[in-house]
């Protein structure tokens, strides 16, 4: 039988994997210390079920050797058209073994080293997170939009459908 902790783990690693590969793209943000914070778009492969965070990227970039001084890192998803939002906290680790690059590799990411997942310059960066935050709409995107409207024409008290909360991995 479950118990009342893991079946909240459970349900925060589903929400997390919903919101992070449901966008997919967030901005990767390293030297969290320095402003300004170095930020890029980076593509989320997966969110596995302990809730870690899995990346390609090439071993040879910035990113790379930001994490290597310092582990801390910060993403930011965001699907505008429909109103999801998630803000990560969590600590980078960067791996280059042919097991991980193997069990992480997607076709897409051929666009970036010529040599497939053979590549010398392919790593994997695993963000494994510590706190993290979502906002999203209970009802969909137009639902809300069609409350928001009425909100603003008639002034009536309407539940918007906006949800938000702490997701504890």
């Amino acid at each position: 039988m479950e118990n009342l902790d893991d079946k909240h783990k459970n349900e925060s690693v589903a929400k997390l994997k919903e919101l992070a590969e449901g966008i997919d793209i967030c901005m990767f943000c390293t030297q969290l210390d320095q402003l300004p914070i170095s930020a890029r778009p980076m593509s989320c492969n997966e969110v596995d079920a302990k809730g870690d965070m899995w990346f390609i990227s090439n071993a040879k970039s910035n990113k790379n050797f930001e994490i290597k001084q310092d582990d801390k890192v910060q993403l930011f998803f965001s699907k505008i058209g429909d109103s999801q939002y998630l803000s990560v906290f969590g600590t980078a680790s960067i791996y280059s073994d042919k097991s991980h690059i193997e069990e992480h590799w997607t076709p897409i990411a051929k666009a970036w080293f010529e040599e497939g997942k053979d590549d010398p310059d392919v790593s994997v960066i695993k963000v494994t997170p510590s706190d993290a935050y979502y906002w999203d709409t209970k009802d969909g995107k137009a639902i809300a939009f069609l409350k928001w409207g009425i909100k603003a024409l008639t002034g009536a008290k309407i539940d918007d459908g906006g949800v938000e909360g702490k997701i504890n991995v």
